[in-house]
């Protein structure tokens, strides 16, 4: 089938895969159809889809970070300290922030300089973020915070929540980065063929490095939303949250072994996902039933990214 054969065809397949879903649902529950019900999937999915702009350019240049949930963590903790210290809440979270980022920056370097293997590396740097954020709390959340603060996790704006805000302007941000800059065309490029963007004269190591710090951003953004939504910084925040973030952004056309990517599709894929747990929750079955679908995915992802690169392999041969 032509449409089969689409490069859009994954983005096609989760709309329909949402249609159905709705339709389910709507059956199963007498709750899901209801408009504060789609208002609470999408609020509460703004985090999965910050999380998953990060991991779109990572996955599609080719690498892995498992280091998000972590990050997550780490950042909403030093944004907490830096209230309790009196300090004004923009700086509070310009420090968080770049403490993420921090974490981004040196598992970008040893990965792009040193060469290091992406998941051993971001693996690391997950246990380095999460020690942290234990250590530094003595594994106690800390409560109470302004306000203003709390009005960046569950205040609005007109009938909207800012996190749905917050999501949908990176998402439409990351969509440009990624279709429209050079900086995502290297992204691609990367996944694709690094070496002979290398041999084009570009400083490949550079990007590479930029794309961690990117998702890093993302994480420590997410961090930030958490924080303010819960009023609360817990040094477990996050856990396991990138397992989330593959899956959807894998589900979502991205390739695991890079070269192709989809910020639409990773977004269809995260509502999927909130809309595959908000009906769990709804049919009183444990949310950690979306755990094993995650896994399932990704597993499934991987197999049919593979069996598609063996299928072109054999086309050019």
């Amino acid at each position: 089938m032509k449409i089969a054969r689409s490069k859009h065809f994954s983005q096609i397949l989760l709309l329909l895969i949402l249609l159905i879903m709705g339709v389910v649902l709507s059956f199963l529950s007498p709750y899901f159809l209801s408009w504060n019900n789609f208002y609470n999937i999408l609020d509460q999915t703004s985090v999965d889809i910050i999380l998953a702009m990060g991991m779109v350019f990572v996955i599609a240049s080719g690498g892995i970070d498992l280091s998000i949930g972590s990050v997550l963590a780490y950042s909403g903790i030093m944004m907490a300290f830096a209230m309790k210290a009196g300090m004004a809440i923009p700086v509070a979270v310009a420090l968080g922030i770049s403490a993420g980022t921090v974490i981004g920056l040196c598992s970008g370097f040893l990965i792009s300089c040193l060469r290091l293997n992406p998941l051993v590396t971001t693996l690391g740097f997950m246990s380095v973020a999460r020690g942290l954020a234990l250590i530094l709390t003595k594994s106690s959340p800390i409560f109470g915070f302004p306000n203003a603060f709390k009005f960046l996790g569950s205040g609005r704006v007109g009938p909207v929540n800012v996190p749905i805000l917050v999501a949908l302007a990176i998402a439409v941000i990351s969509f440009i980065l990624l279709n429209k800059t050079k900086w995502g065309y290297y992204t691609l490029a990367l996944g694709g063929n690094e070496e002979a963007l290398r041999r084009a004269g570009v400083a490949t190591h550079r990007y590479r490095a930029s794309l961690y710090v990117f998702c890093a951003l993302m994480a420590a953004i997410a961090g930030m939303i958490t924080v303010a939504r819960l009023n609360s910084a817990d040094p477990l925040a996050g856990w396991m949250v990138e397992t989330d973030a593959i899956a959807a952004v894998v589900l979502g056309g991205t390739s695991l072994s890079g070269g192709r990517g989809s910020i639409l599709g990773a977004v269809l894929a995260c509502l999927v996902l909130g809309m595959l747990d908000n009906g769990l929750i709804l049919m009183a079955i444990p949310a950690y039933y979306q755990k094993l679908f995650c896994g399932l995915i990704i597993i499934i992802a991987l197999v049919a990214t593979e069996l598609r690169n063996r299928k072109e392999h054999r086309n050019f041969v």
